[in-house]
């Protein structure tokens, strides 16, 4: 299954990990000065579908033009298990 998207097209409200940053040298770097590093967690705290979008990262507030978001390539993360899966897994080990 293919969890990789660009950030324009995550929800408010959902939490993802930088795959990638697309784009040119300036872009990159740029985005780099400001925390987008492959890894990092970004969380959506704004998005209504068209227009600029409001993310957080390392503890600060980002708006980034959709054009911008649509380079940046994430992963979502996995769902955490629920407290019963642990147990039952932790089981059968």
């Amino acid at each position: 299954m293919n969890n990789i998207y660009p950030l324009s097209e995550l929800k408010t409200g959902e939490t993802a990990l930088i795959q990638e940053l697309c784009g040119g040298y300036s872009f990159r770097s740029r985005l780099a000065a400001l925390g987008f590093t492959p890894g990092a967690e970004i969380k959506m705290v704004q998005n209504l579908g068209h227009g600029p979008l409001i993310v957080s990262l390392r503890d600060t507030r980002i708006a980034l033009g959709r054009g911008e978001a649509q380079k940046i390539l994430i992963r979502l993360e996995k769902e955490p298990l629920c407290h019963s899966q642990v147990k039952s897994e932790n089981a059968s080990a």
